[in-house]
């Protein structure tokens, strides 16, 4: 029997709570998970690719089978090819989500129909978190702790020494 391998991308910017219980949820499903943050030409980054990778990791590093990976100029199906994925994860908060990701995953059947996808619902307690929402509450120097691992919390403090 192959490895079940699964990749979960999101631009993470920032990296949320919420991200990480559905990322700590699906790794228990494969055998290898990777966490592929990629560059989505329809939001504007509050952080760099480095500082995203960066606060990924932090927030990742005690899952032992998830690897995180960056990706800038590539559809997800051609990385997940390339990294012999069988399952993209994908987490829904609200029908919103739901909407957004079968447009998605109609055009990733299309081009990658090999590649089955697994839909999680997010937990009640994170339904309500997104990283847009995030980034909005950090332009108002709200306290996001709450909502965000502690490396999110780290990488802002940094930023504001810069």
């Amino acid at each position: 029997m192959s490895d079940r391998i699964g990749l979960f991308t999101g631009s993470f910017d920032p990296i949320t709570k919420g991200h990480v219980d559905l990322i700590e949820r699906a790794s228990r499903l494969f055998d290898r998970l990777y966490v592929g943050i990629f560059y989505n030409r329809e939001k504007e980054g509050f952080f760099t690719i480095a500082s995203k990778e960066r606060m990924v990791k932090a927030a990742l590093q005690h899952v032992e089978n998830v690897q995180v990976i960056t990706s800038h100029d590539e559809l997800a199906v051609d990385a997940a090819r390339r990294l012999g994925v069988t399952a993209f994860v994908r987490g829904l908060r609200n029908a919103g989500d739901l909407d957004y990701e079968a447009n998605m995953n109609f055009f990733n059947q299309e081009l990658a129909g090999e590649i089955e996808t697994v839909f999680l619902l997010s937990k009640p307690s994170y339904q309500y978190v997104s990283s847009s929402r995030i980034r909005e509450l950090i332009a108002f120097q709200q306290d996001i702790a709450a909502y965000v691992p502690q490396s999110v919390i780290k990488e802002l403090e940094t930023k504001d020494e810069e």
